[in-house]
């Protein structure tokens, strides 16, 4: 399932993997959406997505939004992405 990310493919497609490079694949992947990430080592990332897409679903759905949007790099290049998932009304409460 993750032939690219072992071939070296996305290796090579995202040399300089970093939170703004996931920051960016998650905003693109889900309009509208606002994310901050973090992560120090590389590998091991952070992530606050505030989206409307996440509106009236389950944590697990959110979750598996953003993890679509980052495609096989998930378990390649990023072995671990811990995220609190909002929709704006929720960011604004919390």
């Amino acid at each position: 399932m993750l032939m690219g990310a072992s071939e070296g493919g996305f290796e090579k497609g995202f040399p300089n993997l970093n939170t703004d490079t996931i920051r960016d694949l998650i905003e693109q992947g889900l309009p509208g959406a606002r994310a901050v990430v973090q992560g120090e080592d590389g590998v091991h990332f952070e992530a606050l997505v505030v989206a409307e897409a996440f509106r009236g679903k389950l944590p697990l759905a959110r979750h598996r939004l953003v993890y679509a949007t980052l495609g096989e790099l998930m378990g390649g290049e990023i072995h671990a992405l811990a995220l609190r998932t909002l929709t704006p009304d929720e960011n604004g409460s919390a």
